[in-house]
């Protein structure tokens, strides 16, 4: 029933296929830099989004600190906006999105079979990883839901050559209850095989670091006779608390300023539609510029503005006067914080973007995406935030009824912890 995977002896040829590490490689030389290898999964934009803010806390602790990046497209995008250092051998990474993109239909996604499908592509990006690790002597590498770092990791933990910190905000593949026995007994398999690792290599993971709290946690068992999650996440890792978030709220200003600094005009409505930083988002996105002409009968001053990310044409949406269409945005969570209401899909790091910034928004779980249907709604629901929605039931009247609905309801969030950036970063500090 396991997938099937490379053997620890076909992965232990990479010591000889890749080229010998430097002599100095093995010890630090005196007054060099500190260094991190940093890996940031490239499945949307949230995670590098999160990361940077992390780096940027991790920079202040660490006086000189160097961090590389491996990372590919849409990821590259924000990083160069941020002005960071990308690792040379990125180019040769295989493109997980494309991947992901290519396993989608109109606002379906079962994430779970994608990526049980995209074996060949993380062997492959975990060698890159290798030869990008022994490029430089690197004293800890980072991994924010690079699966193929901590699976190839445990599976081969003689490749460990540095201390290593692995980072996600959810915890168990999920069955999605309508795919039936074949996905619950699969998603249990890959469960055990995970619990298994961290039970057999305790040392591969110098430290897990979970985004949140033990509350965001579903309230699931990993399988038939497998643990409870969230007391098993609980034994074995430890919680930053809130969010990270790129800009805090305080750090915001006055939101007066901030929207007129964003060309928001006083005494309209500004409603921005964004789906994330993949493809996977497009259908739900034409369909709220579809729905724009009867949202603005029923909301006075409405302006919407459209995102349509890295990986979406935006000739293939539709044209619709009076609908501002954006491309690539890379300060996205600045205008979640000045708008006056949103729209997005599933995705957790907009949606607690939207939340610490107290914005009333709808958002449409991708079909068959236990992460989004599962994970982020029982968070959201936590915070009291957002209204979740069906795609199917989306036509333009409904949209537009919704829109007017949550923009009239009183938003009563439960609050996100500020400072989970430099609570990170303190975590990952003294391995450095």
């Amino acid at each position: 029933m396991r997938r099937t995977r490379a053997t620890r002896w076909n992965l232990a040829l990479a010591e000889f296929l890749l080229p010998p590490a430097h002599p100095e490689v093995r010890r630090r030389a005196v007054g060099r830099p500190r260094r991190v290898l940093f890996v940031s999964s490239p499945i949307g934009l949230g995670h590098a989004r999160r990361d940077i803010a992390i780096a940027s806390e991790l920079r202040r602790r660490v006086p000189g600190l160097e961090i590389h990046w491996l990372a590919q497209d849409p990821v590259t995008r924000l990083l160069e906006a941020q002005g960071e250092t990308i690792h040379p051998v990125s180019r040769h990474l295989a493109n997980e999105s494309r991947h992901i993109e290519s396993e989608s239909a109109a606002h379906r996604l079962h994430v779970f079979e994608a990526w049980r499908r995209m074996d060949e592509i993380l062997l492959a990006n975990f060698m890159v990883f290798l030869e990008a690790s022994r490029h430089a002597d690197y004293d800890l590498w980072i991994a924010d839901e690079a699966w193929e770092v901590d699976y190839f990791l445990h599976e081969n933990p003689e490749l460990k050559s540095a201390a290593y910190v692995w980072m996600t905000d959810f915890v168990g593949w999920l069955p999605m209850p309508e795919r039936g026995e074949r996905d619950a007994l699969l998603t249990a398999d890959y469960n055990a095989e995970m619990l298994e690792h961290v039970a057999r290599f305790p040392r591969v993971r110098d430290r897990a670091i979970f985004i949140g709290r033990p509350e965001d946690i579903v309230p699931h068992t990993f399988g038939p006779g497998l643990p409870r999650i969230r007391e098993w996440t609980e034994g074995h890792y430890t919680f930053t608390g809130g969010y990270v978030l790129g800009h805090e709220p305080h750090q915001l200003g006055d939101r007066e300023a901030l929207r007129a600094r964003l060309g928001y005009r006083p005494g309209e409505v500004v409603c921005v539609a964004t789906v994330g930083g993949s493809a996977v988002g497009e259908a739900l996105l034409a369909r709220v510029i579809q729905a724009f002409p009867v949202a603005k009968r029923n909301i006075p001053g409405l302006r919407l503005i459209a995102v349509a990310g890295p990986r979406i044409d935006p000739a293939g949406l539709p044209a619709v006067n009076g609908v501002e269409l954006l491309p690539f945005v890379s300060d996205l969570d600045l205008h979640l914080a000045a708008c006056d209401v949103a729209v997005t899909q599933g995705g957790l790091t907009t949606t607690m973007e939207l939340t610490a910034a107290r914005r009333p928004f709808l958002y449409f779980p991708l079909r068959d995406h236990f992460e989004q249907n599962l994970h982020v709604r029982h968070r959201l629901d936590r915070y009291r935030s957002g209204r979740s929605m069906d795609f199917d039931d989306a036509t333009p009247k409904q949209l537009a009824a919704a829109l007017r609905s949550v923009l009239a309801a009183p938003v009563d969030y439960v609050d996100v912890e500020s400072g989970t950036a430099a609570r990170a970063a303190e975590l990952i500090s003294a391995l450095v």
